[in-house]
């Protein structure tokens, strides 16, 4: 909430006009502003409304004003620098320099124009006793730049020793003893000579109310609690005095000021002693050019601190505290909420004083005829004396050089998440495509980057250890949500002491993705129990007591119910409504039934005309495949799926457990299954436990892999796992001209639309996309070289009419019988979920 002062001000063009009148001449040109995007030697222009930069032409001065967005600001800005130079003549000693600001910043003038050391003059006036008048030296290098540029050119150091910025004001203003006097006792400076009554006019205020802001107090102990203040900034005191008085010190010259935190549109300070006996109780709130002011609450103090990390950068972004988390994977437009990748790391270099980012893109050879570039692009990011501090080159690359760099900007984000919950005595200087320089980062920071802000991150929506207890309320309807799934969710989140309940965070409609860990684990794998129209409920545990608070403004209350003891979370949440992946979509449009179904029925048949009676699934994922063969009479035993996503894998054993014990509404017709095992790791390391057999499969996974990897994995599984048949179903690129046509497009789509250019992939998380041709390249070599037959087929579409089936299938077929004494006891996998009948 803003309230606003009465303070009446001078017209910088007015008083060009009553110095130059006609010969004043403002040239207003309208431009179209322009961004680097990040990317040396890349310039875009950017979309928005129109800018203004204004030339104002003086007899013997020409100026250019700053950039605006109203014709009226810009010229403004142009009679202010217009004033500044008249008042201020070049001079190239920096020490001269400074002395001439000063003089300048006690001149009628300066006391006419707005700017933000202006408003602190004109306050000084209203200073009683023995301190009217004095203006503060602390306060002027930080409402001031050229103040401030001009110190750090007499002495470099201060930068790390801001309070010798003092010293250099003082002994600069000494040279002007004839127009302004110098308190070495108060550290302040005042006009020599009496204002003239025109400017004395510019502080006669009315004092008919007071004015009052809330601010806070933060104690120096950690272990005391942050209090609520409110302080009296009526127009007739001058409130730097108002905080002297809160910190027991006798006046503002003794006040210190930090630089600003959070947006530069509303600048929130920290208000301390200076170090006279190193006491440092520490009061935050909002600084004031005497326009406007905000009160400053222990929610704005602890989300301040949120915003100092990438996951609560993001986490209010999404204005979602409690349930919203930074995904590990970045999608299109369609399927990530909240912040993008570049801009939090761009935010959090900026919070952290350190220059943007710097992004190198490369562009990777064509690898096939008719193919398309792609993008690769790394990110260095640097501290203020230019000292590489990370460097992140990964190997991927990406159709888009916009998704490139997104994503090279979510692998830095992602190791500084890693790093913050880290002993910072461990920190690694390497992880796998970027290189961290510890030494090159001060330790200012470091205490900065993993100090208070870490605790109050460390929740993970409760203890994972434990079995997630919950309810699910309502009718269940035909639509339910799978992984890879937009699903949107009303959700509240309550305190909870016995019978007494508060809520702290609640949204009406929330949308996330199933499947991409952008949401707590708890709330994840409720949701994924659901269909449309259900509610669901959940308790955590207690997360710290600053996040609570970065939520929740009415801290008082929320402190009653803490105080209290044995609180806990309750989630309440309800689906609203499930969008599709883009491919299912596709694929629903044009198909009946549909693709996924079709290929789970190929599957069916070939177990059937195999008698097969053990099957692995190889990336199973959360469990589709599996969940819908045993929908079908077979004659399967045993049934094994691995996978590198333990979340994927719990969600699955969640669905088979149901059904395999009998727990589903929906009876199994695969009642033949006597055990069921879920496994954590990569299909390109082998596990004994898979060794042998009757039938694998792997459909719809390798073109989520590298074609490296999946080069590696057709390898090792018909060469160490040797199934008796593996089947490996992958999109035909081929096919996706027809696809796309079948439905609508979205409007991101729609801007892609170019008849010229290849098809898009059916996934943004797809890494290729095969045609038929190299495809059956693929799997004929791998088969010829481990003594496998393979035959080539698919669903979707007609066989023999062009452009082929949509999802190709090749069917591995082992010659030979299984050698004496292949199966070695090697079990890298780590077991998610064991399910057996007698045990049930």
């Amino acid at each position: 909430m803003e309230a606003k002062k009465e303070v009446v001000n001078v017209n910088p063009k007015a008083i060009i006009h009553q110095r130059f009148g006609d010969k004043a001449h403002y040239n207003i040109e309208e431009i179209q502003e322009f961004s680097s995007n990040g990317c040396p030697g890349l310039v875009i222009p950017q979309k928005g409304p129109c800018l203004y930069r204004c030339c104002l032409q003086l007899p013997d001065l020409s100026v250019v004003s700053d950039v605006f967005k109203r014709k009226k600001d810009a010229m403004h800005n142009a009679a202010e620098k217009a004033l500044e130079k008249l008042s201020d003549p070049p001079v190239k000693n920096p020490s001269d320099q400074l002395v001439s600001r000063l003089s300048y910043l006690f001149s009628n003038e300066f006391y006419a124009i707005c700017h933000p050391l202006s408003g602190h003059f004109r306050a000084s006036l209203h200073r009683e006793g023995d301190l009217n008048g004095f203006v503060p030296v602390s306060i002027m290098p930080f409402y001031d730049s050229k103040i401030s540029n001009l110190c750090k050119s007499i002495k470099p150091e201060v930068e790390l020793k801001p309070l010798d910025v003092t010293s250099i004001i003082m002994e600069a203003s000494a040279r002007l003893s004839d127009t302004v006097f110098c308190s070495k006792e108060l550290l302040s400076l005042k006009r020599v000579t009496p204002y003239p009554p025109e400017v004395l006019q510019l502080v006669e205020v009315s004092c008919e109310k007071g004015t009052h802001v809330k601010v806070i107090r933060v104690p120096y102990m950690v272990d005391k609690s942050v209090d609520s203040l409110t302080l009296d900034v009526s127009s007739n005191k001058y409130y730097m005095d108002a905080i002297a008085q809160q910190l027991g010190v006798p006046d503002a010259s003794r006040v210190l000021l930090s630089r600003g935190i959070g947006k530069a549109s509303s600048e929130t300070r920290l208000y301390f002693c200076a170090p006279k006996s190193h006491e440092l109780d520490v009061i935050s709130g909002n600084e004031s050019y005497d326009l406007f002011h905000e009160d400053v609450s222990s929610c704005t103090y602890y989300r301040l601190l949120l915003n100092k990390v990438p996951r609560g950068i993001y986490k209010l972004s999404r204005e979602a505290i409690f349930a919203a988390e930074l995904p590990l994977k970045f999608g299109t437009r369609s399927n990530w909420r909240g912040m993008f990748p570049r801009d939090i790391l761009s935010t959090f270099c900026r919070q952290h004083h350190l220059p943007e980012p710097v992004f190198s893109n490369t562009t990777t050879a064509k690898t096939t005829p008719g193919s398309e570039e792609s993008f690769k692009s790394e990110v260095k990011i640097f501290s203020k004396d230019r000292n590489l501090i990370f460097h992140c080159y990964p190997q991927e690359s990406y159709k888009k050089q916009s998704d490139a760099i997104q994503h090279s900007s979510l692998k830095v984000l992602s190791w500084l998440n890693d790093f913050l919950n880290t002993d910072g005595d461990t920190i690694n200087g390497n992880k796998g495509d970027l290189v961290f320089y510890p030494e090159h980062i001060s330790k200012d920071l470091l205490v900065q980057i993993k100090g208070n802000y870490e605790k109050m991150l460390g929740f993970d929506g409760g203890n994972q250890d434990k079995m997630l207890e919950y309810r699910i309320e309502g009718v269940e309807s035909e639509i339910t949500p799978s992984n890879g799934c937009l699903v949107c969710v009303g959700y509240c989140v309550w305190l909870v002491s016995g019978e007494e309940r508060e809520i702290i965070e609640k949204n009406e409609e929330f949308e996330f993705e199933l499947g991409s860990e952008a949401v707590i684990p708890d709330l994840e794998a409720v949701v994924g129990g659901m269909s449309v129209g259900q509610s669901g409920c959940f308790r955590t545990e207690l997360p710290p007591r600053e996040l609570i608070f970065a939520a929740n403004g009415d801290s008082e209350r929320i402190s009653v119910l803490l105080s209290s003891g044995n609180c806990s979370l309750e989630y309440t949440t309800t689906l609203l409504r499930v969008t599709e992946p883009l491919e299912d979509r596709m694929e629903k449009a044009l198909f009946n039934p549909s693709l996924s179904k079709q290929r789970v029925q190929y599957a069916v048949q070939q177990i059937k005309d195999s008698s097969a009676t053990f099957l692995v699934d190889f990336g199973c994922g959360s469990g589709s495949l599996l969940d819908s063969l045993l929908d079908y009479p077979t004659s399967l035993e045993r049934i094994i799926g691995v996978d590198i996503s333990v979340k994927a894998l719990a969600r699955a054993a969640k669905t088979l457990h149901s059904k395999l014990s009998n727990n589903s509404s929906v009876p199994i017709k695969s009642s033949c299954i006597k055990s069921a095992l879920l496994l954590d790791g990569s299909i390109t390391t082998f596990d004994s436990r898979l060794y042998g057999c009757d039938i694998g499969t792997c459909l719809e996974v390798i073109e989520h892999m590298s074609e490296d990897q999946a080069t590696l994995f057709g390898h090792i599984v018909l060469s160490s796992f040797l199934p008796k048949l593996l089947i490996v179903s992958t999109p035909n690129y081929e096919y996706n001209v027809i696809l796309q046509k079948s439905t609508p497009q979205s409007q991101e789509e729609e801007e892609d639309k170019n008849p010229t250019k290849p098809c898009k992939f059916r996934n943004f998380d797809h890494k290729f996309e095969w045609t038929r041709e190299q495809f059956q390249v693929w799997a004929s070599e791998i088969a010829k070289k481990h003594n496998y037959g393979v035959e080539f087929s698919g669903v979707g579409g007609v066989e023999g009419v062009e452009p082929g089936f949509a999802s190709q299938i090749a069917v591995f077929k082992r010659v030979c019988e299984l050698p004496e004494g292949g199966e070695l006891k090697d079990v890298p996998y780590d077991v998610v979920w064991d399910w057996r009948r007698s045990n049930e």
